[in-house]
This record gives structure tokens, C-alpha cells and sequence, in this order.
């Protein structure tokens, strides 16, 4: 390096200058989501709508969910550890036929 770049200001409009703060802080990157298939189900039309629409209420209602996928994501995770109760699994309750 020159004695003339050595003396030379920062750009402060340079494109791909360092951001002090992330520099010292070293800002966290977000973990690598876990790789995803796509799957399709049938549904009725109605729980359909139900899912639209608690999708929408919780969106306005600034709930951070980023998508419907995700949304279900979480209900099937919900159900899933329901059912891993055994007899005290509120689905198996509401399947059992009397």
C-alpha cells in the first residue's frame, strides 16, 4: 500500500465497505433451516378456510408466522406430541369410537 492510500478518507458510500458495528458484534446468521419436502393432503374446504382465516387473524394480529406452511408445521408438531401421550392423547380420545 502507498503512503497516498494510507492517508486516503474513507468512502463512506463505497458498496462494499464494512459495517463497524457487525465488524465488533460479529451479528449472528441465522441457522440452516432443516431440508423440507413438499406433501399434499386432501382437505375439506371448510378446514381450509379455518386455516386461512387463523392465518390471516394471527398475521394482523402481528404474530410472527411466516407462512401457512409453517403454520401447519407447527399444529401437525402440536398433534404429533399429543398422540406420543398414549391414553391421555386428547386425539385418541376424540377418535376412539363409542
Amino acid at each position: 500500500m502507498t503512503a497516498s492510500e494510507q492517508s486516503k478518507p474513507p468512502d463512506f458510500f463505497e458498496e462494499h465497505r464494512v459495517d463497524p458495528v457487525s465488524a465488533v458484534t460479529a451479528s449472528k446468521k441465522p441457522a440452516p433451516s432443516p431440508p423440507k419436502k413438499k406433501a399434499g393432503f386432501y382437505l375439506t374446504e371448510s378446514l381450509l378456510n379455518r386455516l386461512d382465516r387463523s392465518f390471516h387473524e394471527m398475521k394482523l394480529a402481528g404474530v410472527p408466522i411466516e407462512n401457512k406452511s409453517a403454520l401447519v408445521e407447527k399444529a401437525l408438531i402440536f398433534a404429533l406430541n399429543d398422540l406420543e401421550m398414549g391414553q391421555a392423547s386428547l386425539i385418541l380420545k376424540g377418535l376412539v369410537i363409542k
